[in-house]
């Protein structure tokens, strides 16, 4: 269906045939010519010659243009909106939740489109967004509104980190003037809340009589938890509506630099809501886990923070007592209650500080003054210094209570025996619950746990403040202190079950990780969390600011809203994560009553302008028409045109080969894998960079290389990274190469550069032809090891065996192998982002791996610029021992 904007101006139409009939009378220019001998005129009759006419087809072409012209101006579309009756004002409802965030670049041109239609009407704008403003105002209705003003609101509108109040939208339609009719189209994001406040939200705009449009993009999708940290794997569930086909989609690990340390690829099936996914790290990586989200989906639902209880902490045991009874073994206990969450450590005091652990537990263990004095320094840099009563303990208490400078507080000497034969006091338990403003303060106390003895604390004044737990008669059972960054804990319990069952109890395993949470990071915090970094509703982090107010401290009052938007808080070094994605309801789709019209987001059937159509083709006429006179003038415009065209071709196919003869620069294979090609610019421009750095090379920018179409021959480094996404070479290509490596090139083969990795032999088509000599790997003596660095390792950011040709290339090669092969994906280990940061882990080594890999990658240049020469330092001795003689 075909529309205008200005219908009016299609009059002009109408003027056509006068304009035919006065171009049809028009002569064309009078050309110029020599003049002819005076016999040509001779027998010459005169006689009465008429005007010549326009061609036809020049005529037409004129028309068509005046046409086109009058048609732009009248601004037609396609599919046009009804023409409502009079001005009738045009309701704008925007879903500008966390949902809205997966394609809000189409939900913008969306609105851009709907208002454009609408000024193109004259109609009186309103605007409605579901989501309260990051101001904490009320959701309101806005306007009425200029195109402009609208235009210049939804700029500044984006995605909430929090879900949208639809009851609120309903509450300001219903204060809405429902005596006039009044259009809607709401721009939703598919969701509904389980108390259907969508629907009802519906129901209110379709009782303001003028229609209802829903257009529906593409819901978000959540990320939750479903573990609890504590070092273990990372375990998250991907929530999403259902679909009638699988979602394909993948998880990331960041670091706090955002670079990706894990990607794990997974399927919700078709009809199914939600997937669970884990991502497999080794411990130094897990470490380092800062945040997951899903991989190519902006959302703070689909961000989760990590804090510090995901770091898998490094646990010393002091260890020297030589108990062989397992179940009277001072850590018996304590071996299973953190041996799923912790990295264990047995040994003394140096050997434990030398491995700088997180925390240091001690079972009965008096101290000597240099011990108390190394672990005193110790604490005070961080770490966590959990001591456990006990017989030895309570018998090396002295009369002053000081037990050493590695105590929280002076204790009572002799200790306290409950329900004995020779006492009249019964076994006691745990307080009902624990004091608030501590990290124990959220654990429940079992009813069944018993203490029969416990060492007790001296009174003090400032006693209280270190109470961590206690007894239900009063006395104190934990207390703690802070010294410096650290913290040092007393269990007046034995790490046994000598003087009570707690190891026995289910609270044990939680009260030591919350103990063990303090190292390295400080007292884990509790209360009321003051606001250090939040999340857009992209899922970017800011420092907070506004109207930010503190989480409380009771986890059941936190709610997403703009005073507590998900982030990170709490102090410093104890930062806790709050989350939007694991407080969401189960997704569930938006119900919408009869008689609403219900389309997609990029519906066919929208609104078209074709204005800057019609008028980008008569522009074309235009220049049709210049050409066209041009040519009835004798010029020869439009076969310079073409000779330019011709001559530019030829010269674009000889600047490729200028390029790569003029300066010295490397090479890759574009294999037509966007992931694999991508990867190898980046990592071959970063590895020629470092190249400058270290050496007195100068590369110049690599380039692609097509191996049907290109020249290689000037390059000394050709990288292929094979990819089972490229077509296999032609034999012309394979020609290619072959010829290549005879005349002294070196082609790199990296067959583990494919995303997702693959297996050898699946790229044996690719290679198939190549003229590759017989192999065996590099070994320490190779001149690759030491071309311009000592290396025993040639790692990239994988670490296997690395294969050349047997005897390097023979004597016409200068002993250079013209092919390096190997899986070590070494441009994964190359490649920096815009920001010179790594865009890939390596694994298993880190960084150490990584500059290693860039060692390699110099001596690889430096092998292929230079040949052979370090390889006669091993003549060295017999030269040197001749010129002795």
């Amino acid at each position: 269906m075909l529309g205008f904007a200005s219908p009016w101006i299609l009059a002009a139409l109408a003027t056509l045939p006068a304009l035919w009939l006065l171009l049809r009378l028009l002569p064309p220019a009078p050309r110029q010519v020599r003049f002819p001998a005076l016999r040509l005129l001779h027998g010459l009759t005169p006689r009465r010659d008429s005007a010549a006419h326009i061609p036809w087809w020049l005529l037409a072409l004129r028309l068509a243009l005046l046409t086109l012209l009058i048609l732009g101006a009248a601004g037609p579309s396609l599919h046009p909106a009804p023409s409502p009756h009079g001005q009738t004002p045009l309701l704008l409802v925007v879903d500008d939740s966390w949902a809205a965030a997966r394609d809000w670049p189409q939900r913008r041109q969306a609105m851009t489109e709907v208002v454009t239609e609408a000024a193109r009407r004259q109609r009186p704008l309103l605007l409605l967004t579901t989501a309260r403003p990051p101001d904490g105002g009320a959701v309101a209705v806005q306007g009425p509104l200029s195109a402009g003003a609208m235009q210049s609101r939804l700029a500044a509108l984006a995605p909430k980190p929090w879900p949208s109040d639809r009851v609120a939208a309903r509450q300001a339609v219903a204060a809405m003037d429902h005596d006039r009719v009044t259009e809607v189209i709401w721009i939703a994001d598919g969701l509904d809340s389980p108390d259907h406040a969508g629907s009802q939200l519906a129901g209110a705009l379709q009782s303001l009589g003028g229609g209802v449009t829903v257009l529906d993009g593409q819901s978000g999708r959540s990320l939750s938890l479903l573990n609890d940290g504590g070092g273990e794997q990372p375990m998250v569930a991907v929530r999403s509506l259902p679909s009638a086909t699988p979602q394909r989609l993948a998880i990331r690990g960041l670091d706090a630099a955002g670079q990706a340390l894990a990607r794990e690829e997974a399927t919700i099936p078709a009809g199914a809501d939600q997937a669970a996914i884990t991502l497999r790290l080794p411990v130094e990586l897990r470490n380092r886990l800062a945040w997951l989200d899903i991989e190519d989906e902006p959302s703070a639902a689909a961000t989760l923070l990590l804090d510090e209880s995901w770091k898998r902490r490094i646990v010393g045991l002091v260890d020297e007592d030589g108990s062989t009874t397992p179940l009277l073994a001072p850590f018996y206990y304590v071996e299973r209650a953190l041996a799923p969450f912790a990295e264990l450590g047995r040994g003394d005091i140096p050997t434990l500080l030398d491995r700088r652990p997180d925390a240091l537990i001690l079972a009965d263990r008096p101290l000597n003054e240099s011990e108390s004095d190394a672990l005193a320094r110790w604490v005070r840099d961080g770490g966590a210094l959990i001591r456990f009563a006990g017989p030895r303990l309570a018998a090396a208490i002295p009369a002053g209570g000081q037990l050493d400078s590695a105590m929280p507080m002076r204790l009572r000497p002799g200790g306290r025996s409950l329900g004995g034969a020779m006492s009249w006091t019964t076994p006691q338990g745990l307080a009902r619950s624990f004091p608030t403003d501590t990290p124990l303060s959220d654990l429940k106390a079992p009813d069944d746990v018993k203490v029969l003895s416990q060492v007790l604390a001296e009174p003090d004044p400032g006693l209280n403040d270190k109470v961590w737990a206690h007894l239900a008669d009063g006395t104190p059972l934990i207390t703690a202190d802070r010294m410096g960054r650290g913290w040092v804990v007393l269990v007046h319990v034995t790490a046994n079950t000598t003087w009570s069952n707690l190891p026995l109890s289910g609270l044990f395993p939680d009260l030591l990780r919350r103990l063990v949470a303090l190292g390295a990071g400080g007292r884990a915090a509790s209360g009321t969390l003051a606001a250090g970094e939040v999340l857009d509703g992209f899922g970017l982090r800011h420092p907070a600011g506004g109207i930010v107010q503190s989480l409380p401290a009771e986890p059941a009052q936190r709610r997403p809203s703009p005073e507590t938007p998900p982030g990170l808080y709490g102090p410093e070094g104890s930062r806790q994560a709050f989350n939007l994605g694991p407080l969401l309801p189960p997704p569930a789709a938006l119900e919408l009553p009869a008689g609403i019209q219900r389309q997609p987001l990029e519906s066919a059937d929208s609104p078209r302008d074709l204005s800057g159509l019609a008028f980008a083709a008569a522009l074309l006429l235009v220049l049709a028409d210049l050409l066209l006179t041009a040519r009835l003038r004798g010029a020869a415009l439009a076969g310079l045109v073409l000779l330019a065209m011709v001559s530019g071709q030829a010269r674009a196919a000889d600047d490729f080969a200028l390029k790569a003869a003029l300066s010295t620069r490397l090479a890759f294979v574009h294999t037509g894998d966007g992931f694999v090609d991508g990867k190898a610019r980046s990592g071959l421009t970063a590895l020629s960079r470092v190249v400058g750095e270290r050496s007195t090379a100068r590369l110049d920018a690599p380039m692609a290389v097509d191996l049907e179409r290109d020249p290689i021959l000037f390059f000394p480094i050709v990288y292929w990274p094979l990819s089972l996404d490229q077509k296999p070479p032609s034999a012309a290509a394979i020609a290619k190469l072959n010829a290549y490596m005879r005349s002294g090139g070196m082609l790199v083969l990296d067959t583990g550069a494919q995303q997702g990795g693959a297996d050898t032999t699946d790229f044996a088509p690719l290679i198939q032809g190549l003229a590759i000599p017989p192999l065996s790997s590099v070994t320490g003596d190779h001149v690759l090891t030491r071309a311009f660095y000592l290396l025993k390792q040639l790692p990239g950011r994988w670490d296997g065996a690395v294969w050349v040709v047997d005897n390097g290339g023979g004597d016409d090669r200068d002993g250079v192998s013209p092919v390096v092969v190997g899986a070590n994906d070494w441009i994964g280990a190359w490649a920096t982002d815009a920001q010179g940061r790594p865009s890939f882990p390596c694994v298993p080594g880190g960084e150490r791996q990584r500059e290693l890999a860039w060692r390699f990658g110099v001596n690889l240049v430096m092998y292929a610029l230079t040949g052979n020469y370090k390889a006669d330092q091993v003549h060295l001795p017999a030269i040197l021992e001749r010129l002795g003689q």
